[in-house]
């Protein structure tokens, strides 16, 4: 699919205008490296990510997501190449460096609430990495709240113990405990498995707005890459430990019939999009539209303005018409 606009699809500014923040070149990880019990993780990893961009990392299990984010977050050191992140670049076989500086500007949102809560109070989490940062305790305190208001959270839950939350609520006390620190870069690790389809949607909504509003960085794991094709400027495709795929929703789409080769399930919206451009090829020269009305308005537009209509156009019009009442025009007939 063809780019006619160097800006990115969610008004940011263009992408080769960007500060590079992440940097691998040819990383490999073995766990246990040298060992009977040697676990090689990821082979010769490329990747470069921009400042303010939020990245989606899909990969089915084992495919070296998480390793991925704990080697960009210095929990881990390559076993080959090199890892550049902001100004810190960590190579195989270094000490292990002090990493508080690094870790102070990147953040690291673990896939399981729980391991970021363990005070007896939501404030008490929140004021854990500021404070553990050298922050006087007003300012940490400040942060706290300030955190739990960007998640869409009221200060009423500072007090409250987080056991006591809901799911949906302990996991953006979870993510806010990571904002608190003000972070640069944002790293989450399947932040929305736990959650139903609208607290899912809603979480991603406050991490675009953060990612647009606030310019942070954002690098997002998920084995779900329907959720976030409207909102993720780039993709990294891992799988058995390699990056297979990087490149925006346009490209993805390009290759989606290679999505369930890399244990990962094709996105009903790409189906749709590859049905019908199938059918009406001068749809393949626009952008992929990036949500289900979008697609549907377009691919409404090209059939309706096609002089060369497919042969049960009949059909195709009262499909188009009955999406138009809220249903789905990627149906079968």
């Amino acid at each position: 699919m063809n780019h006619t606009d160097s800006s990115d699809p969610n008004g940011g500014i263009a992408e080769r205008e960007r500060e590079t923040v992440v940097e691998l070149r040819d990383v490999d990880y073995t766990y246990q490296a040298g060992g009977p019990f040697a676990a090689a993780a990821l082979h010769g990893v490329n990747l470069e990510i921009g400042r303010g961009m939020l990245i989606g990392i899909a990969g089915g299990t084992g495919s070296g997501k998480s390793t991925l984010l704990q080697l960009l977050n210095g929990l881990l050191l390559p076993t080959g190449g090199s890892v550049r992140v902001l100004d810190h670049t960590l190579l195989p076989g270094m000490k292990k460096p002090k990493l508080n500086a690094l870790r102070r500007r990147i953040g690291l949102s673990f896939q399981f609430p729980e391991q970021h809560l363990f005070e007896d109070t939501v404030e008490k989490d929140l004021m854990f990495g500021p404070l553990n940062f050298g922050l006087p305790r007003e300012e940490a305190r400040a942060r706290a709240a300030a955190a739990l208001r960007s998640m869409g959270l009221g200060e009423e839950l500072l007090s409250r113990h987080p056991l006591s939350l809901s799911g949906g609520q302990m996991r953006k006390v979870a993510i806010a405990t990571v904002l608190a620190a003000g972070p640069e870069i944002l790293m989450l690790d399947e932040p929305t498995a736990t959650l139903d389809s609208a607290a899912r949607r809603e979480l991603i909504a406050l991490l675009n707005r953060l990612c647009r509003e606030e310019g942070r960085t954002i690098l997002m794991v998920t084995h779900r890459v329907e959720e976030l094709l409207e909102v993720a400027d780039r993709w990294i495709v891992m799988h058995e430990g390699r990056a297979v795929f990087c490149g925006d929703a346009d490209e993805l789409a390009d290759r989606a019939d290679e999505l369930s080769a890399w244990g990962l399930a094709v996105p009903e919206q790409l189906r749709c999009w590859s049905e019908w451009t199938a059918r009406l090829p001068q749809l393949a020269a626009l952008p992929l539209p990036r949500t289900p009305e979008a697609m549907a308005r377009v691919i409404a537009e090209a059939v309706r303005g096609s002089r060369a209509k497919p042969a049960a156009s009949d059909a195709l019009d009262e499909r188009i018409d009955s999406q138009e009442r809220g249903h789905d025009l990627c149906a079968t007939n």
